[in-house]
């Protein structure tokens, strides 16, 4: 079964605007099943569409299944199937012979940028770079499903 093991980070967003950057993806997703232990995610991004089944987070590790899926069908799916969607412009950025996802969230998430690292094992080390700040792992707040039920500019003043 394939595992995720990822750990994600609020961005410095002074420090992210300094950063040269190679271009970003447009992503819009939306979920068609959200509740404890399942998670089924219908994705495009840039000229490529997916759905991903991710099951219960424990501490950074899930089982995650993506395939990929005819683009026309994504956008057929979040159409009819997702009212509330999460958009977000991704960058990968190598730090330290690692790959960071870098999501800068649009729409009702406008003001949040997340850092990700995928991880081998979940003790695997890994350097921290300048413009990562807290730990938000286990948050759920942070979780992309929860960004499209309940948006960053709902409770980020909380």
């Amino acid at each position: 079964m394939p595992i995720e093991i990822e750990r994600k980070f609020l961005v410095d967003h002074a420090r992210w605007e300094e950063l040269p950057k190679p271009s970003g993806v447009m992503y819009r997703q939306g979920y068609l099943n959200d509740t404890p232990g399942k998670t089924i995610r219908v994705r495009l991004a840039g000229d490529k569409a997916y759905i991903t089944i991710k099951g219960l987070t424990v501490k950074a590790s899930r089982s995650e299944f993506e395939y990929e899926i005819p683009i026309a069908d994504a956008k057929e799916m979040l159409s009819l199937f997702t009212p509330v969607q999460v958009e977000k412009v991704r960058y990968r950025i190598l730090f330290n012979q690692k790959i960071w996802e870098v999501d800068v969230f649009g729409g009702e998430n406008e003001g949040l940028i997340l850092a990700e690292i995928e991880l081998i094992n979940a003790d695997e080390s890994f350097e921290l770079p300048s413009w990562a700040g807290r730990e938000v792992t286990d948050d759920a707040r942070y979780y992309n499903s929860a960004l499209a039920s309940k948006p960053y500019k709902y409770w980020a003043r909380e």
